[in-house]
């Protein structure tokens, strides 16, 4: 299996975090890692994945958050 390239960046989220936020912020970038790894594996498999918003959530405080639904594209294979 091939790994997804890891792109190395400051720390986003800098700044003073609540313990809970922090923790919110670390499971969703570790379940979009997981989820870029699956897509590559997807891809090497022979399907074309791409995400699309699908809704925006708001906790009426000014936070938002995209939910996104993966749009599939397979090839068909010739029955040769």
């Amino acid at each position: 299996m091939k790994t997804a390239e890891v792109i190395n960046m400051p720390e986003p989220f800098n700044g003073p975090k609540a313990p809970d936020v922090d923790v919110a912020i670390r499971k969703v970038a570790d379940t979009v890692h997981r989820l870029n790894l699956q897509i590559h594996q997807a891809v090497d498999a022979g399907a074309s994945i791409e995400l699309m918003r699908v809704h925006r959530v708001h906790n009426g405080r000014g936070q938002w958050g995209d939910q996104m639904i993966p749009i599939v594209k397979l090839v068909e294979r010739s029955k040769d």
